[in-house]
Order: structure tokens, then C-alpha cells, then sequence
């Protein structure tokens, strides 16, 4: 039997019969059937839905690129606005609250602390806490698990829209359960009801669920993006290409200038667990490098029990600072609403991992100073898990 997910259970409560509620989703807020939540409360169960709400890479999820504001609309098939949270405000304002019951979020995360669907949950909480609104969100699988926390944790003064709270890298959570920590640890304090799902363990990944995959945004096309996606995403905040323009986003790590069999054969050589790095060339066919031969490696996971993301894309930054010393990659702000800060900065929680990496650190040494922040972390997150 498929997870049960936390919108089927809230729907078939008949809880919101009566109240009008405000929809958070996107194309990937679906039912096991591949229902949209938003035509299962009208068309299904007649609900009264005043308005959508969509997050980065809008409620069709058609924008490409990360830093593209999508502007509001309107939905013409229910008769509905659509307000764009990923916009000139990332923050449901009064007005887009007014006339609502409930505010209803129902939004796939992928299980790592810069993917942004989780600060518009937040940013959501925040805007219902201050008009009194209150706040379901209904829960769906960490695609990667929900054992394994990693990777180094943010750091005070590094907050951003991809990094509001000190959590790692890889939080190994739920959307609900980062919900309630939010809420309650980060001081939100939002009239807050988290939906569960039936049938979820932490040991479980997307494909065990029975459930079908439905790409959350648009360069998270598969389960495999999701897994190298803890590590991978580090490369945003480098000139270096993620594959973005590929049909292996994330897995596809490279540029011109690099040696691909001298990096694979230095990868090789660390003896990673449950990863491979195959030498490649890629060409991609939009944003960085678009129409360029790339040299690099793709990230293949051969065991996922023993992969560490964070790690291997650690490794694959310091073999190719080793390859090129004097080499200056780290890409320049504006960057997801900072302005000032270094990317990578605000994607790895602060600024040593630069610092490290430009130092000639090695990869394992680097990530063996993650383990205090991850104890303490595993330990704040203790009272807000739920399976």
C-alpha cells in the first residue's frame, strides 16, 4: 500500500467543509492518484477556495531559473488568483489573507536547507501568526530519508531566503516536522495544525512510497537529483556549471577549463563510500556555459545507505581547486535576495567552507568539523519528529 499522504487524510476528514481556505502548492501537490489539490477541494469534495499561492518557480512551475520572480495571475480554469510568493513579496500580505479561514500548504520539499519551499511555509506562518489565520500544512516523504542529517549547519549572519534558520544542509525532516521546529523553536508562533501521513518511516525514500514522483521544480526531475542534491547544490554558488541545461541537473558537475579524467582519477582515489565519479563532457544548453564542452564527472550514487552528498560535492570542489589553485570560481553576488554575501556563503551556512576549500583543505577534514553542529541539531530536532 502507497504512504498516505497528509492532503488525502485532511480531505477525507471533511475538516475544512465549510471554511474557506487559501491553497500554497504547485504542480507536485498531488494525491497518489496524481489529483492536483487544488481541483480535489473544488471538483472533488466542493470546497470554497478564495486563492492560490505558488512559490518559487511559480504555481505552474514553469520558470526555469532560480532567481526569476514570477509575477501574480490569475487561475483562469477555477476563477482564482494566483498570488506569486516568489515575487516582489515573498510574504503573503493582508490583503491576499483577507476573506480566508485557513491557509492550506501543501508543498513537496526535497530534504535540504537551501531548497526555498520551505521558507515560503515559513514566511506563510509568519504572515498568518500576525493576522490571526490559522495554518494546516499537510505533510509529505523527505524524498531522501529522514535519518541522515549532514553537511555544515548556518551560521548567525548568514541568513537568507535560501537560509533562515540554524538547521544543516541535510535536515533529514519531513515539511511538517520543519514546520512545527519553526514554529515553535524559531518563535513564529502561528495557529499551527500539521496533517500527517500514514504508512511513512524515516528509512524510506521516495521510490518505497508507492507514490508517484512529480518534479517539485524544474531541475528536480527525478529521485536521483534529489539524493546528490544536498552536496550538488553547493556549485550554484560557483562559475561552474550544476548541469542545469542537462538532463542530469545536479549529477553533471563541471566546466571548460577542466581535466575530467584528471579530476575523476583524484575522486577515485579518496575512496568515497557508495559513490563513483565517471569522467564526462557536457554541453548545456542554457544558463552557465550554455552551448560550451564542459569537462567534469557525474555524481553516480552506488550506494545510498553510505553516500554523503555534502561530502562528495566537497571533494569534488577541492579536487578541482587542486587542479586549478589560482583559479578564482566562486561566483559573485546579487544572489537569491543577498546582495552582499558571497553564494556560496549563504549556501554552505557561512564562510568556511570557502575559506577551507580555497586553503587546500582536504574534503574529509573539512566535513569531520560538521559533527558538533550535527549533535546539537539532532537534539533540537528530538520533540518535532513525528514517525
Amino acid at each position: 500500500m502507497p504512504v498516505t499522504l497528509g492532503i488525502e487524510r485532511l480531505l477525507a476528514s471533511h475538516r475544512l467543509k465549510g471554511r474557506r481556505i487559501g491553497l500554497v502548492c504547485n504542480p507536485a501537490s498531488v494525491d497518489s492518484q496524481l489529483r492536483h489539490i487544488a481541483t480535489h477541494c473544488l471538483d472533488d469534495h466542493g470546497l470554497s477556495v478564495g486563492a492560490l499561492f505558488g512559490p518559487q518557480h511559480g504555481f505552474n512551475s514553469d520558470l526555469q531559473d532560480n532567481m526569476i520572480e514570477t509575477p501574480h495571475a490569475s487561475d483562469r480554469a477555477r476563477g482564482l488568483p494566483i498570488y506569486s510568493l516568489y515575487s516582489e513579496t515573498r510574504e503573503p500580505t493582508d490583503t491576499m489573507l483577507a476573506g480566508l479561514d485557513a491557509l492550506v500548504i501543501d508543498l513537496q520539499d526535497v530534504g535540504t536547507r537551501v531548497y526555498t519551499f520551505i521558507y515560503t511555509m515559513a514566511n506563510c506562518l509568519r504572515a498568518a501568526a500576525r493576522v490571526g489565520l490559522p495554518v494546516i500544512v499537510c505533510d509529505r516523504p523527505n524524498p531522501i530519508g529522514g535519518l541522515v542529517i549532514d553537511g555544515p549547519m548556518l551560521a548567525p549572519g548568514f541568513e537568507s531566503f535560501v537560509g533562515m534558520y540554524p538547521i544543516p544542509l541535510q535536515h533529514g525532516m519531513t515539511i511538517g516536522e520543519l514546520a512545527r521546529l519553526f514554529n515553535d523553536t524559531f518563535g513564529i508562533g502561528a495557529d499551527l495544525h500539521v496533517e500527517p501521513m500514514d504508512g511513512w518511516s524515516r528509512d524510506m525514500y521516495f521510490d518505497a512510497t508507492g507514490l508517484p514522483w512529480v518534479m517539485p521544480s524544474p531541475n528536480m526531475p527525478t529521485l536521483d537529483t534529489a539524493i546528490v542534491y544536498p552536496g550538488a547544490v553547493l556549485v550554484e554558488g560557483t562559475t561552474l556549471s550544476e548541469g542545469r541545461g542537462t538532463t542530469r541537473p545536479f549529477e553533471f558537475l563541471g566546466a571548460p577549463w577542466v581535466n575530467e579524467n584528471a579530476l575523476a582519477r583524484e575522486l577515485a582515489a579518496l575512496q568515497l563510500p557508495g559513490v563513483a565519479f565517471r569522467p564526462i563532457r557536457f554541453e548545456p544548453t542554457f544558463q552557465k556555459h550554455a552551448g560550451r564542452s564542459c569537462g567534469g564527472v557525474q555524481i553516480h550514487v552506488t550506494a545510498r545507505g553510505e553516500f554523503g552528498a555534502v561530502l562528495a560535492t566537497v571533494a569534488v570542489l577541492a579536487g578541482l581547486k587542486a587542479q586549478a589553485p589560482d583559479n578564482d570560481w566562486w561566483r559573485q553576488p546579487p544572489y537569491e535576495y543577498e546582495y552582499e554575501k558571497m553564494p556560496i556563503d549563504i549556501l554552505a551556512g557561512s564562510s568556511e567552507l570557502r575559506d577551507r576549500i580555497n586553503a587546500g583543505d582536504a574534503a574529509r577534514d573539512i566535513a569531520a568539523a560538521w559533527a558538533p553542529g550535527l549533535t546539537a541539531f539532532a537534539a533540537t530536532r528530538a520533540p518535532f519528529l513525528i514517525y
